[in-house]
């Protein structure tokens, strides 16, 4: 068996190698030539998946270790009988950890609580879902939007997307729809942007044609936006205008933990073995993170507390220099790339154990809410 593997799925070839010759790659450099005798794909979000691609090959089972499908022509698949498989869920807790990491940063920098505030959350799946959760537990009111959900649920939480104009902070977590009754291709136009109070934090770490990357740039100083931009239209060749207005930029990296990488495989393969019909035996070993244990001050206030925590996890500023580097870079869109290939995965919250001293069991409560371990437990 023959399998051709976007080289940046982690652990791929020692999960797959059982199977066949692994073949590995760059996700922009998969042709159709490459494919003509492959009998397995696995792939990024870089790579388009269609008839273009596939057509005259022998492919039949397609995986991409992603949550988005945007890139795969699904109606094709289908029509020839191919085999398909997306890692839906495998970096949620990832992506919500993102949000609040840039959240707690921003709150600190400008010297307000994120308690009060109030949250509107676009898409409330995996990922939504979760930043619901974590933004009650900090005490946050949240709107809620997912016209898929509230038809499905007719539950009232689910607002129309005009009630979310109003909140302090709007969080995107949509799949890309280019038509349809949900559409989310420039869901945020320059009219609904324009709509937003001023001052607003606004967040897309979903897909980037989400936004109307133009608009937001136009409008971003004129209303005192503070942005956090992971995903970006036209990646890699992304704005470079709009990146220097935002507070965060980051090169598509939200999802990126070791986790969240290693579910993704983790998913490809259990539906390749379910594909075989046999049962899955194949499980990774994690190693524990570096550096694990933080210590937390018992007679600070809560938040304070978790900023600090999630800084000692995750260096948003970091990310934020690199990207910043592609002012410099000779090949833009290289840079971007590169950046994602070379990403040094960060670890997700329950690998760190917190010992708050004296004890606090709000402080506790509220790092078990966000998944970390505490001592005392």
């Amino acid at each position: 068996m023959k399998i051709i593997a976007d080289g940046n799925i982690i652990f791929v070839e020692e999960a797959f190698s059982s199977f066949g010759d692994v073949h590995l790659c760059s996700g922009r450099e998969i042709t159709n030539a490459l494919l003509k005798d492959a009998d397995v794909l696995l792939v990024r979000s870089i790579t388009e998946v269609n008839a273009a691609l596939l057509e005259g090959t022998n492919v039949k089972f397609v995986g991409t270790a992603t949550i988005g499908t945007d890139h795969i022509d699904t109606a094709y698949l289908a029509a020839k009988e191919i085999r398909f498989t997306d890692a839906r869920g495998c970096n949620s807790d990832a992506v919500a950890e993102y949000v609040f990491t840039a959240l707690l940063n921003i709150s600190n920098e400008q010297n307000f609580s994120l308690k009060g505030k109030s949250i509107g959350v676009v898409g409330v799946g995996n990922i939504g879902s979760r930043i619901v959760r974590l933004a009650g537990a900090l005490g946050m009111k949240v709107l809620q939007n997912d016209p898929p959900l509230k038809r499905k649920t007719g539950n009232k939480q689910f607002l129309d997307l005009k009630d979310l104009m109003d909140v302090d902070i709007i969080t995107f977590h949509v799949p890309l729809n280019m038509q349809g009754e949900d559409r989310t291709f420039h869901l945020f136009d320059y009219e609904k942007i324009n709509s937003l109070k001023d001052g607003a934090i606004i967040i897309n770490a979903s897909r980037g044609p989400v936004i109307e990357n133009s608009s937001l740039e136009k409008l971003i100083g004129k209303k005192k936006f503070i942005a956090v931009l992971d995903v970006w239209e036209n990646e890699p060749e992304i704005n470079m205008d709009l990146l220097h207005k935002i507070r965060f930029g980051t090169p598509h990296i939200a999802g990126y933990s070791y986790e969240g990488k290693i579910n993704g495989t983790v998913i490809l393969y259990n539906a390749f073995y379910g594909f075989l019909n046999k049962k899955p035996r194949w499980l990774p070993i994690i190693p524990p993170a570096e550096n694990s244990l933080i210590s937390i001050n018992g007679n600070s206030t809560p938040e304070k507390e978790l900023f600090k925590a999630v800084n000692h996890v995750y260096n948003i500023n970091s990310d934020d220099k690199n990207i910043r580097g592609i002012s410099k870079a000779v090949n833009p869109g290289k840079h971007f790339d590169n950046l994602r290939k070379t990403y040094n995965l960060r670890r997700e919250f329950p690998n760190y154990v917190v010992n708050i001293n004296p004890h606090n069991e709000e402080i506790a409560s509220l790092f078990k809410s966000f998944r970390f371990k505490t001592f005392p437990s």
